[in-house]
């Protein structure tokens, strides 16, 4: 099938895909041990709403989308990602 838009796939621009930020939406966030990772990619493959960031030498959340569902930190083979409570004020 192909599609009649001059994008890839069936859904909106890339560019426009994270302008509602959903960071109010959690309860508790993901914390990664940067000396710990092992860059496998595995948070960012499996992360739904596609907030994890590739830092260069390790991979981390970006936590204005960042949902708080903890996907990253249950993939991770070398278990460089924690999730901790989210303090509100």
């Amino acid at each position: 099938m192909k599609f009649k838009s001059e994008y890839e796939a069936a859904w909106a621009n890339v560019e426009e895909i994270h302008v509602l930020k959903t960071s109010d939406w959690r309860y508790q966030r993901p914390v990664t041990k940067s000396e710990k990772c092992c860059q496998c990619g595995s948070c960012y493959v499996y992360c739904p709403s596609g907030s994890v960031i590739d830092e260069g030498n390790f991979f981390t959340a970006n936590l204005d989308y960042c949902k708080g569902c903890g996907i990253c930190a249950k993939v991770c083979p070398s278990n460089s990602i924690m999730m901790v409570r989210e303090k509100r004020e």
